[in-house]
């Protein structure tokens, strides 16, 4: 099984009145390991549009567990932990230079027909190439198959 694993960098304008990188950064973290997890299965968010329907996000939860500040390493590991008809549940993973684990998270996103705004299940071609990324539970010190992007 696959995971998708990146490294991310700090910005100043990333970080918040306290000090740390703010909350909402990580959000837009976890929405760019969306569009790789995307294109490391060949349905970048433009081909799966062409075909008549989109991902959206139905849930997002997110636990602090460490802060990031300016100058830390950041990678970032995902991969699926579920994947239904028509909805994927995501989880996320953040660690430091140090490899401690400073976020962890999940969402739940559904795909949607582009015109009628309803669910639309995932074909059987379009399910495999989305498999590799499903497993049920990664360690933080995983040893499987990683794309790194």
């Amino acid at each position: 099984m696959k995971k998708i694993c990146l490294d991310l960098e700090i910005y100043t304008y990333q970080i918040d009145f306290v000090g740390h990188v703010n909350n909402s950064v990580y959000q837009q973290w976890m929405e760019i390991g969306r569009t790789k997890l995307l294109e490391a299965v060949g349905m970048p968010i433009h081909a799966i549009a062409e075909r008549g329907f989109v991902p959206i996000l139905v849930q997002t939860n997110i636990t602090y567990k460490n802060p990031l500040y300016l100058g830390d390493r950041v990678r970032l590991d995902l991969w699926l932990s579920e994947l239904r008809a028509a909805s994927a549940i995501l989880d996320f993973r953040f660690f430091n230079g140090d490899n401690t684990l400073v976020a962890e998270a999940q969402q739940k996103g559904l795909f949607i027909d582009r015109e009628t705004k309803r669910p639309r299940r995932l074909q059987t071609e379009e399910r495999e190439l989305f498999s590799p990324y499903v497993v049920s539970e990664f360690s933080a010190n995983s040893n499987r198959e990683t794309a790194r992007v």
